[in-house]
């Protein structure tokens, strides 16, 4: 159930003490006054009592954090223990100001794992064997990393925290539908628009046809774009609001002030820095996720900052791309799909797309496939203003693996602030946004409009291959 907060808890976490941060300028007496707060939210709920497990950081130095999104509803014990409650969330976020970017790391939720004195099962089952304690015991064993602290949060107030952040505009992959029992229904088009609060609830949890790394990988990329939207200001303006929500849905061993006020150092220090994911690089099988340890290992050491990814194409967790194949295939990679993409071009005309100039991808990906039909449709911005936008979505050719053409007459949304680098081809200028090694994003200007292509959740097309697409993407 908890898919969701991996993204909004990191903000529950860090927009508390943000808000504590962005105190600290006022008066002394108002600064402590504010981590009253956050201390006190803390204690609404029993405090895990996890300090044996733990490990202590001094002032200023780097710390992992622990989040555990779980499905339970009684919060009445000190942690849970038994029942049919599973951690449907497990990351691990490292604090450290002297990197230039703060680590986030998804552990897929069906990870295969010895549980200490539960033998081998998936590593969720830890946290209904033995709660907090037993899940934490668990990741230590498998990472060999260290933790710091342990938040548990369910899903309860996560609806009213998206909506008290002014909701989220998001950049939707494909269309997420489902109406059957098995699964929370749900029915998001896809498109770059905005997301309240059980919409955002719907999304991020959703699990109908996707698996463990495509879902990790749209919390990510929900808690960025949160993160890139949500400025101080309206932490502040909330913040009575976000901390009641932040004490009534999480537990943590954090109950004093000088804890709080050593995670404050760190949020104040880090605040600046661009959220980078640790792709999980592990094998989906039909009932398991699973990863040696030496893959674990390795993955560990890059979460520390202590070794990074090679530039290129994929990455860890991405899925392995196919070679050759096809005509007019260049160092990239990339076939000629100029064809069946003026097809989906002439299906937007069709449509009556007005006010945009319709643009479509002559080069794709070997395997990839238009998804028909592509959507034309309105994008409200908060200022309630209306904006043409098309969506031209292109699945990869592995599950869950979608990316796409975004055009809008909305020419400054949030996703184009603050462009990693930026490139000129042929005369055109091109903004480039990085998650750490991969590129994400892809934006330019033209014919008076905005155009983007966005990258497959788990960044798995090559900067090469992102830049070609958006250079063969032309009007029609």
């Amino acid at each position: 159930m908890l898919e969701t907060r991996s993204g909004i808890w990191k903000r529950y976490l860090l927009g508390a003490l943000v808000i504590v941060a962005a105190s600290v300028s006022a008066t002394a007496v108002a600064a402590f006054h504010e981590v009253d707060k956050v201390v006190n939210a803390f204690k609404h709920n029993p405090t895990l009592d996890l300090n044996r497990y733990l490990a202590q950081a001094d002032t200023g130095k780097p710390q992992t954090l622990l989040l555990i999104g779980s499905d339970k509803r009684n919060r009445k014990a000190v942690d849970y223990q038994g029942g049919s409650a599973r951690s449907d969330t497990l990351m691990l976020v490292r604090l450290d100001p002297s990197k230039r970017a703060t680590a986030l790391m998804s552990i897929p939720r069906d990870l295969k794992v010895h549980i200490p004195g539960h033998g081998v099962a998936k590593i969720n089952e830890a946290y209904s064997d033995g709660g907090a304690k037993l899940t934490l015991q668990t990741i230590k064993n498998v990472t060999g990393l260290t933790v710091n602290h342990v938040i548990t949060i369910d899903f309860r107030g996560f609806r009213d925290a998206i909506d008290a952040l002014g909701c989220v505009f998001a950049d939707v992959d494909r269309t997420y539908y489902n109406e059957t029992q098995n699964y929370a229904h749900i029915n998001i088009k896809p498109g770059y628009q905005k997301i309240c609060g059980p919409d955002a609830l719907d999304y991020v949890r959703y699990r109908h046809d996707d698996n463990d790394i495509i879902r990790a990988a749209r919390q990510q990329d929900f808690l960025r774009q949160v993160k890139s939207q949500v400025g101080v200001a309206k932490l502040i303006d909330q913040r009575d609001r976000l901390i009641k929500i932040f004490g009534d849905v999480t537990q943590s061993d954090i109950g004093s002030t000088n804890a709080v006020l050593r995670l404050l150092n760190l949020i104040i220090a880090s605040a600046s820095h661009p959220l980078s994911e640790v792709h999980f690089d592990a094998k989906l099988g039909p009932s398991y996720v699973t990863a040696g340890p030496k893959k674990i290992h390795k993955l560990a050491q890059q979460f520390l900052g202590i070794n990074q990814p090679g530039q290129g194409g994929g990455g860890p967790g991405a899925p392995p791309k196919q070679g050759g194949g096809g005509g007019n295939n260049g160092g990239d990679g990339l076939v000629d799909a100029s064809g069946t993409g003026k097809l989906i071009g002439l299906r937007l005309v069709e449509q009556g797309l007005r006010g945009l100039q319709v643009m479509y991808p002559r080069r794709l990906t070997p395997g990839a496939q238009f998804i028909a039909p592509p959507r034309d449709y309105s994008v409200i911005n908060r200022q309630n203003r209306s904006f043409h936008a098309f969506r031209i979505v292109i699945s990869e050719g592995h599950q869950g693996e979608y990316y796409g053409i975004q055009g809008t007459s909305w020419n400054d949304p949030p996703i184009i602030r603050s462009p990693s680098s930026s490139e000129e081809h042929d005369g055109q200028r091109y903004m480039i946004f990085r998650d750490g090694t991969r590129v994400r994003l892809i934006a330019w200007h033209a014919a008076g409009a905005l155009y983007w292509i966005s990258n497959t959740l788990s960044e798995s097309l090559s900067q090469q291959q992102m830049i070609d697409i958006a250079r063969s993407t032309k009007p029609l």
